[in-house]
């Protein structure tokens, strides 16, 4: 593994990622979750994640696009749910143990992302971040990274899934 990037494997039932998970990071890197959706790997920066949960209902809401599954209430926060498979027009699959809903603050606007996976979590030095090539551009990816095991990280641009979903 080169040094550019340290694991901790995310392991057991709920996470809850506090302000000290920051503290390790440096000005020139970022601490971010990996998650697989449809084979993809993404990355989501963990200065927005609140806490992973695995069990917990999801209210529907009448007349919201079908990516959007629902909300939660999260102690006394209510919290629209997005399955981030359907927001990328990905094909909708059964939800398995391993499914998870990822809680993010975006700037004081709370949203969580049901991905079928999460992974780990990497310190990624922001060097290392290469642009989406303008032919294969994702929406919602503001970066990318190879990672030592021969892998691509999409980076989840945060900001712009809230304000367009």
């Amino acid at each position: 593994m080169s040094e550019d990037y340290t694991q901790t494997t995310m392991a057991g039932e709920d996470h809850h990622l506090s302000g000290a998970v920051a503290s390790h990071t440096t000005d020139t890197t970022e601490r971010y979750l990996t998650f697989r959706t449809e084979n993809l790997i993404f990355g989501v920066s963990t200065n927005y994640i609140i806490e992973i949960i695995t069990n917990h209902t999801i209210t529907a809401m009448p007349m919201m696009p079908d990516y959007v599954k629902g909300i939660i209430n999260l102690r006394g926060q209510i919290v629209p749910i997005i399955d981030i498979r359907l927001r990328l027009r990905k094909p909708p699959i059964e939800y398995t143990n391993t499914t998870c809903v990822i809680v993010l603050n975006v700037d004081s606007v709370f949203i969580g992302i049901i991905v079928d996976a999460v992974e780990q979590v990497l310190d990624i030095d922001y060097s290392r971040i290469s642009a989406v090539p303008a032919n294969n551009r994702e929406e919602l990816v503001s970066g990318m990274i190879s990672i030592p095991d021969n892998h691509v990280v999409l980076l989840l641009d945060c900001e712009t899934l809230v304000n367009n979903s």
